[in-house]
């Protein structure tokens, strides 16, 4: 082998331990600057929420009803008649209802309440559907809706996992039919678990308030859900769904989702609730994007309900469609 021929691998050894140093040089760079933007965006999302804390207001004259360790704040509608309570899914309120309350309240009496943790009514941890449908159970000891004077309870969403556990809990003493309206009662622990570690304070506090912030999201979302047949969300209306997010007590429901996912049944409780001898129904919308035509039949058959009653609309069909989610609920009665 000549010499020149060795000149090339004198050339390589040679440059191994530079192309290490330019390496670990940038390998550094990379840590320093994730640093740096980590410091700042923590000294800033610091910033911000100091910048954004203060007393957040309240609507006057909230109707309000204690018991139990709760304070809920409810509405209502009608004077006669069979009582219906109207209980919201996840980022709902009482105020979600306010198209259909008034349509049962023509022939019943009906009343929808906030949830602990979203919306006015205190917030009391933990935000699992058994402690949802204790707050529940409160609310009806404190209103008389017991005994002969039980309700039908609608749970919208979410909300129907609390309903469904509010009938296990207080069987035909507090419950006289349950309605799992545009919900199935199921979890998705798994994603919100993932998301949970991810979003941490003071990120997730920034977040939220920017969030709530954009009445261009809130409406985009609205749209999303509601469908054409809903009435146009106005800035008012922007306000009745961000401004209940922004009171006390809805961050911390919101990581607890995070941590361990919205309120849920399992399989057993299914069964049990399959074993109150009230009526049932499942009802949901034609066009739904969380339930489709086999959920809801699977949800009537884990609840023990007939088939399900399918009504125009999306997800929000209390919205879209009250008369005829009225009509369904009436159904019960028949």
């Amino acid at each position: 082998m000549s010499a020149d021929s060795l000149l090339p691998l004198a050339a390589d050894d040679g440059s191994q331990p530079r192309v290490r140093r330019r390496r670990w040089r940038f390998a550094r760079w990379v840590l320093l600057t994730f640093v740096v933007l980590a410091v700042a965006l923590t000294a800033a999302s610091y910033g911000y929420n100091f910048a954004t804390n203060g007393p957040v207001p309240r609507p006057p004259g909230l109707l309000m009803a204690s018991g139990g360790g709760f304070d809920t704040r409810y509405l209502e509608w009608g004077t006669t008649g069979t009582p219906i309570v109207l209980v919201p899914g996840v980022f709902e309120t009482a105020d979600t209802f306010d198209s259909l309350g008034p349509v049962l309240g023509a022939g019943h009496r009906v009343y929808a309440i906030d949830l602990t943790g979203t919306g006015y009514s205190a917030p009391s941890p933990p935000y699992d559907a058994s402690h949802e449908a204790a707050q529940v159970l409160a609310f009806l000891a404190a209103e008389g809706l017991t005994g002969a004077n039980a309700p039908i309870l609608v749970g919208h969403s979410a909300g129907a996992a609390v309903v469904g556990m509010a009938a296990v809990d207080g069987g035909t003493r507090y419950v006289h039919g349950v309605v799992f309206l545009d919900g199935d009662a199921t979890g998705v622990s798994d994603v919100l678990g993932f998301l949970g570690y991810l979003f941490v304070n003071p990120y997730r506090t920034s977040l939220l308030r920017i969030a709530l912030g954009q009445g261009w999201l809130i409406r985009d979302l609205y749209n999303a859900q509601c469908g054409p047949a809903c009435p146009a969300l106005t800035a008012a209306g922007v306000q009745t769904w961000a401004l209940p997010l922004e009171q006390p007590g809805f961050a911390g429901e919101l990581q607890y989702w995070l941590e361990h996912g919205i309120a849920s049944m399992t399989t057993a409780q299914f069964a049990s609730l399959r074993a109150v001898q009230v009526p049932k129904l499942v009802v949901y919308g034609a066009s739904d994007p969380q339930m489709s035509a086999s959920d809801a039949d699977l949800t009537a058959q884990r609840i023990g309900a007939p088939p399900p009653t399918t009504v125009p609309g999306r997800h929000l069909t209390m919205i879209s469609s009250p008369d005829q989610v009225a009509a369904a609920i009436d159904s019960l009665l028949a």
